[in-house]
């Protein structure tokens, strides 16, 4: 409950009450932007109100401060990319997190938890395989499928996608079935193919596209193969 007040608080510090209007003259003036100040104010403010300790001081007082110091550090960065965004927030929900320990008083059951993650199957096992699926499979499939996506380079002048988007594409659409296996879900998957395949092969009539096509196809089936045999596998091992 504390851990959801706090999160609660810093959803409406950054995302519901912080206008565009704000963000720029924070981008434009740092830390001499008024903003900047108001902006850390609220989370402090709402981290109190939410959590209704009107006692409790120092937890409001440590989430406005450290908001201020990690929106000062975002805003001095030279772009402001998903990048920063992504490790602004991260720094955010740290500081949460470390509020939270503070208030119920969990520091001394970090250590015990991490251990029994470390010696439990299921976990390792469920860990191991979302690893393999994002990093090496990837590669895998990358060289298996290496001399199609050689032919169909030499045929076209154009690049085949965007810089690294099946990368991603493939990287998702294996997140996604690894967990529809692991939670049961397996006629999500069927699902999934139908939506890439409306995406990815429509209007293939010439012989390059067509080329293109079955390099896709090959990819694909390759990568749910392979995320289907490790989600099996898993499921065996931990569940």
């Amino acid at each position: 409950m504390i851990f959801l007040q706090l999160f609660l608080a810093h959803i409406l510090t950054d995302f519901v009450f912080q206008t565009s209007k704000w963000v720029k003259q924070k981008q434009k003036k740092k830390s001499r932007s008024t903003f900047l100040y108001i902006h850390a104010f609220l989370a402090g403010l709402f981290s109190y109100l939410l959590l209704r300790d009107w006692d409790q001081i120092l937890v409001p007082l440590f989430i406005s401060i450290t908001h201020f110091f990690i929106d000062l550090w975002k805003l001095n960065q030279k772009k402001d990319n998903l990048k920063y965004f992504l490790l602004d927030q991260f720094f955010h929900l740290l500081m949460i997190f470390l509020a939270w320990l503070y208030l119920s008083s969990n520091f001394d059951k970090i250590g015990t938890s991490f251990i029994y993650l470390l010696d439990s199957n299921s976990f390792l096992a469920i860990l191991i395989a979302y690893l393999l699926i994002i990093f090496p499979v990837g590669f895998i499939i990358g060289k298996a499928t290496e001399k199609w996506h050689d032919e169909i380079l030499k045929n076209t002048k154009e690049p085949l996608s965007l810089k690294a988007a099946g990368r991603y594409i493939g990287i998702f659409e294996r997140i996604l079935v690894l967990t529809f296996i692991l939670t049961d879900n397996f006629s999500a998957i069927g699902f999934l193919i139908a939506a890439k395949s409306i995406l990815r092969f429509a209007d293939k009539n010439e012989a390059s596209a067509r080329k293109q096509t079955e390099y896709v196809l090959i990819g694909t089936l390759m990568s749910f193969s392979i995320t289907i045999i490790i989600g099996l596998l898993v499921r065996h091992i931990a569940f």
